[in-house]
């Protein structure tokens, strides 16, 4: 404690930036778990009254963009997955690209499928160079799918590496790659950040990046010039790009991890932009809604909030109880008192706007009557303390929640108090992301909040995901009856050429994941964006993990 004292002291007395200062706090106070939070007030106040925008004013305005993140960038290795998407998605190119119409070349201009759907042709762009002066070509781009191959094993939740039969270079232009079975995401998974994206093979290990690269080196509008870790990364506009050029020439990463301090940031001038879903509480950003200096921006639904059921938990392995507990969760509540109705209730695992999930399901509709009854019916009984008791055990779980996920905790909270009333017992636990991660892999929970992967990896993908021990939710399922028959019903979406054939299938695996409430859906989540008026063009990628830096500006 009094070494941050001395720190803050320091901090008011140098009159450092605010930014700055939550940087020190946040790397020599973070483990005083008995920082009192109204000393960390009294600090908030110190630095707002002493704070200074000199460090701020070197700045070029109109070429420099200035943001903030949770977390540092981590290991941008493109073919892992450790590292921060935003962060690989402007430092390396794919193939294609995904916009909102479809389809467009990236490093290949063109392509072709074969008739059979098993052999894809792609003609790659000429004259292309990383940034470190290697030809982008297709001999390039072979060697970044031979490193990939090498490490199959960990992309296997990628149902085209199970696929993938070749990847030729004929020449310095063409690039074949060839499946066992025609494969309709194909192109998607090609579009999407990692690991189909390409490094310069002289950043390689001998041809290998399963065990890590030597740099960071892509073809991206932008290059990794600076970083250092938990602080800041620094990314420079790539002047021999190949597409069209970035108006930013600078863009700056500050690590915040507090939401708090990032629209204090924003308020003092520090900053010029706080962009993601889980970057802003909404209710800072209704705060923020009738302050005329900012501009505020939310992306059409782009993933689903929901609780993820461990099958195989002794109390949660009935699925009548699993129902219960969806006839006991009031969506409408979450959303109007925890979102302010930006996040609407989700009825259904997936939302109907994404393809394939329009499909007839009747929604868990919110009765604590209907709960209570099935509770009952199933054995269980309050006792003198109001707890559901059966053959001598209370009806007590767990909730895992991810701690960077900044509204996770209040939604885990409003749970815990509703589900007391009718008797459950919830222990809520929040978990770095990381941790989190580990976690959910191995189903190491009894209920656990989570999010769809999004646009474009929701349906396909993430129900693909669900056939294999990558994700949690393999091992979650464990304990439905018909596991076996709906993960090979998912391989066979996956593989269908035929399009009504796919869409009953779909069907099929969409009901019984419904019906059996493994999931229970809460609200479709935003992506959202707060700025200064004066930052033009923000928009959101299809993607919610990518941002679109190359398309935002500074209004002159």
């Amino acid at each position: 404690m009094q070494k941050c004292f001395i720190s803050v002291i320091g901090c008011v007395l140098e009159k450092v930036n605010f930014v700055n200062f939550a940087m020190l706090l946040n790397k020599e106070c973070i483990f005083k778990h008995t920082l009192k939070k109204t000393f960390y007030s009294f600090m908030l106040v110190c630095v707002s009254i002493f704070y200074s925008s000199s460090a701020h004013a070197e700045k070029d305005i109109n070429k420099e963009l200035i943001t903030v993140y949770h977390q540092d960038i981590r290991d941008l290795n493109p073919h892992l997955y450790s590292g921060e998407m935003y962060a690989q998605g402007i430092i390396y190119d794919g193939l294609i690209d995904m916009t909102s119409t479809g389809f467009k070349g990236a490093l290949a201009e063109s392509w072709e499928i074969s008739p059979d759907g098993k052999t894809y042709t792609f003609y790659i762009r000429d004259n292309v160079t990383f940034s470190d002066g290697e030809p982008a070509d297709a001999y390039a781009l072979k060697a970044n799918f031979d490193a990939i191959i090498e490490n199959k094993n960990r992309h296997l939740w990628i149902k085209m590496m199970q696929l993938l039969e070749s990847v030729e270079a004929h020449d310095a232009k063409t690039l074949e790659i060839t499946l066992s079975e025609p494969y309709y995401p194909m192109l998607i998974e090609l579009s999407v950040v990692r690991p189909f994206a390409f490094i310069s093979p002289k950043a390689m290990k001998n041809g290998s990046t399963m065990k890590g690269v030597n740099a960071y080196i892509g073809t991206g509008p932008y290059i990794l010039t600076d970083f250092v870790t938990n602080e800041y990364a620094t990314f420079k506009r790539n002047e021999n790009y190949w597409g069209e050029k970035p108006h930013l020439e600078k863009i700056v990463v500050k690590v915040v991890p507090h939401e708090h301090t990032r629209v204090l940031a924003l308020e003092k001038g520090e900053i010029d932009l706080i962009f993601g879903q889980s970057m802003l509480d909404v209710h800072l950003l209704v705060e923020q809604a009738s302050n005329p200096k900012f501009d505020i921006a939310f992306s059409d639904p782009v993933s689903t909030r929901h609780i993820l059921f461990n099958s195989t938990n002794p109390i949660l392995k009935d699925e009548k109880i699993r129902q219960a507990i969806a006839h006991a969760t009031n969506k409408q509540e979450i959303s109007e008192g925890i979102f302010y109705s930006y996040e609407v209730p989700a009825d259904v695992f997936f939302p109907k706007t994404i393809m394939y999930a329009d499909i007839p399901l009747t929604p868990f509709e919110y009765n604590t009557q209907k709960a209570e009854e099935i509770f009952k019916e199933a054995g269980w009984e309050k006792n003198s303390n109001g707890i559901l008791h059966k053959d001598g055990k209370a009806f007590e779980i767990g909730l895992l929640y991810n701690n960077n996920r900044v509204i996770e905790r209040t939604i885990a909270e409003y749970l815990q108090a509703e589900y007391l009333r009718l008797g459950i017992k919830l222990n809520i636990h929040g978990e770095e992301e990381q941790s989190y991660m580990d976690t959910m892999k191995t189903a190491s929970f009894d209920m656990a909040l989570n999010v769809t992967w999004g646009v474009p990896y929701d349906p396909q993908s993430f129900l693909a995901g669900m056939t294999a021990p990558v994700h949690g939710d393999y091992n979650a399922q464990l304990g439905l009856e018909n596991k076996t028959e709906i993960d090979k019903a998912i391989n066979e979406i996956i593989m269908s050429v035929d399009e009504k054939e796919r869409q009953d299938l779909f069907k099929y695996v969409l009901t019984e994941l419904h019906e059996s409430a493994v999931y229970l859906p809460l609200t479709y989540t935003l992506n959202k964006a707060l700025y200064p008026s004066k930052l033009q063009g923000i928009q959101f990628a299809p993607s919610q993990y990518e941002i679109p830096f190359n398309l935002f500006y500074f209004k002159e």
